[in-house]
């Protein structure tokens, strides 16, 4: 693998996708982050806690060909990550406009493995936020499943806060947690 290449962030095409469903989207973690939820009378009370595994796992980011075709129209944003050089999609973003509460909400941020750690997945956040504000929105969140402690990671690291869960969001029933960040 070269580790010089030059990345454009360009809008997805319908042609995009099966590039971007073939990406090796494996990712090892040695942590996750446990949901506990207390009922009481009057009071529900959930908990998040990192919780250390027994030993690295190696899990695959899931992905649905036809949540990536519904981020294809205008309204929504899908961009995809491309070597100049070659036209090899890196990786992707998806995102659906909110309008009603002035939200956008990233469902994708995928880099393909071999390339993380070069700062694309942060690059496609950047044209991400640029697209929000052009669509005048305030909000921009993420929604990430609670064994994605990688990713759970990257939204920190970008400067996203935890703002939510759903219990049961994701196809496969796993719990989403959401991280939100202020575009004004």
């Amino acid at each position: 693998m070269s580790t010089t290449f030059s990345v454009v962030i360009r809008d997805a095409l319908e042609s995009d996708i099966e590039q971007c469903l073939a990406l090796d989207r494996r990712y090892e973690t040695e942590c996750v982050w446990q949901m506990t939820l207390f009922e009481e009378v009057g009071q529900w009370q959930a908990s998040f806690k990192r919780e250390n595994l027994p030993r690295k796992i190696e899990l695959e980011y899931p992905v649905d060909e036809h949540r990536l075709r519904a981020a294809l129209p205008a309204d929504h944003c899908f961009l995809v990550a491309q070597d100049r050089d070659s036209d090899e999609v890196l990786g992707y973003l998806t995102m659906s406009n909110q309008p009603p509460h002035r939200i956008a909400l990233i469902h994708d941020l995928l880099v393909a493995r071999e390339y993380r750690g070069h700062g694309i997945g942060t690059r496609l956040l950047k044209v991400a936020r640029n697209w929000a504000r052009e669509h005048d929105l305030w909000q921009l969140m993420v929604e990430v499943q609670t064994k994605n402690y990688p990713g759970i990671t990257f939204c920190q690291a970008a400067g996203f806060s935890f703002c939510g869960f759903n219990d049961h969001y994701f196809l496969n029933q796993d719990i989403a947690v959401f991280f939100s960040q202020s575009l004004r």
